[in-house]
């Protein structure tokens, strides 16, 4: 077998994203024939012996693609330092799978998981710009020029969003909420949860119902799906 780049031998065998298989060489976690690797080493995966944190890294499983309705409540990082809940938790499959993306504690809603390294990348890189879209719940009664805002570009932190789509789903002046509707393609820390609080809104409720068109709305909470092929075809294209 010809000689490959480690940091792609290891996404292709389902570890994680290329550019995550790199990080995780630099830190020194990854040995080849038990010395440890540097980045950029080409292996051959029929002779060499490749370790990540002394765990043998086996042959390329068959891939996998699912969707999760991912419940409040679970992390979605592999290691879990704090003992907490993670999705990995509720999708037992024989593949070694890792979160495509993330959504925070208390999100629920549409998780991607799967092994394809190169699917994990393509999809989380963000010249893709596959639309997200979320509902989310208010406290206060959202006017015309805060739906501007949202939809215009927003500043949160130090830069300022793209242009988003807004709909206002419901608002309740007894209970003094609303509800809106809210698509991005961005996919910065909590972007949806910070755009909100910058126009004076706190966060009731965050669920994403849909990655690009593929959504969560026939799927009870905390179950999940393997993915068609042509949705695989669709988030690539």
């Amino acid at each position: 077998m010809e000689q490959i780049r480690l940091q792609k031998y290891l996404a292709e065998a389902g570890v994680a994203s290329r550019r995550k298989c790199e990080e995780l060489i630099l830190q020194g976690r990854v040995k080849v024939n038990n010395k440890i690797a540097e980045l950029g080493c080409k292996v051959n995966p029929e002779d060499d012996v490749i370790l990540l944190d002394n765990k043998k890294i086996d042959t390329k499983e068959d891939l996998v693609y699912i969707l999760l309705n991912k419940p409040i409540g679970y992390v979605t990082t592999v290691k879990e330092q704090f003992n907490r809940d993670s999705v990995l938790d509720l999708v037992k499959v024989k593949q070694r799978i890792v979160p495509v993306g993330r959504l925070d504690m208390y999100t629920s809603g549409a998780l991607l998981l799967s092994n394809d390294g190169d699917f994990i990348y393509k999809i989380t890189h963000p010249k893709h710009e596959i639309n997200k879209t979320y509902t989310v719940t208010l406290k206060g009664i959202v006017k015309k020029q805060d739906i501007e805002q949202l939809k215009n570009g927003i500043e949160i932190e130090d830069y300022i969003t793209k242009p988003a789509m807004v709909k206002i789903l419901k608002t309740d002046e007894e209970k003094n909420i609303s509800r809106l509707e809210i698509t991005i393609h961005e996919g910065k820390n909590r972007q949806v949860r910070k755009m909100c609080e910058a126009i004076g809104k706190k966060v009731q409720a965050l669920h994403r119902s849909k990655i690009g068109n593929i959504g969560v709305k026939d799927l009870r909470i905390g179950t999940w799906r393997y993915l068609k092929k042509e949705e695989v075809e669709y988030l690539l294209k």
